[in-house]
């Protein structure tokens, strides 16, 4: 009867390491969508001030233009974080509603 599970292992310890490389893979993906977040935020800015902020490129920036494209880059990072906290506590909300029976 030892030779049945010799080639398994069923215990707890395989239980603990699936869920330790589960954890693992969802904090990879977490990390991934992350910098694809932090990405898309420097590539919009770049785009929305740019744009708006140096009408004529040349050899270097004027400081009305590096004044323009501070404040550009301020504001659109608070849009951004203020609209990121507002996304994420509406999904908390929604995942707690649906945690305790609720849901839409």
């Amino acid at each position: 009867m030892s030779d049945y599970n010799s080639g398994y292992n069923f215990g707890s310890g395989a239980s603990a390491d699936l869920g330790s490389k589960k954890q693992e893979v969802m904090d990879k993906v977490r990390g991934e969508l992350a910098l694809a977040n932090a990405q898309e935020l420097i590539n919009k800015i770049n785009e929305k001030c740019y744009d708006k902020c140096v009408p004529k490129p040349g050899a270097r920036l004027e400081s009305g233009e590096q004044a323009c494209l501070s404040k550009c880059m301020d504001r659109y990072m608070e849009a951004w974080n203020v609209v990121s906290r507002a996304y994420v506590g509406r999904i908390q909300r929604e995942s707690a509603g649906q945690q305790f029976g609720g849901g839409m």
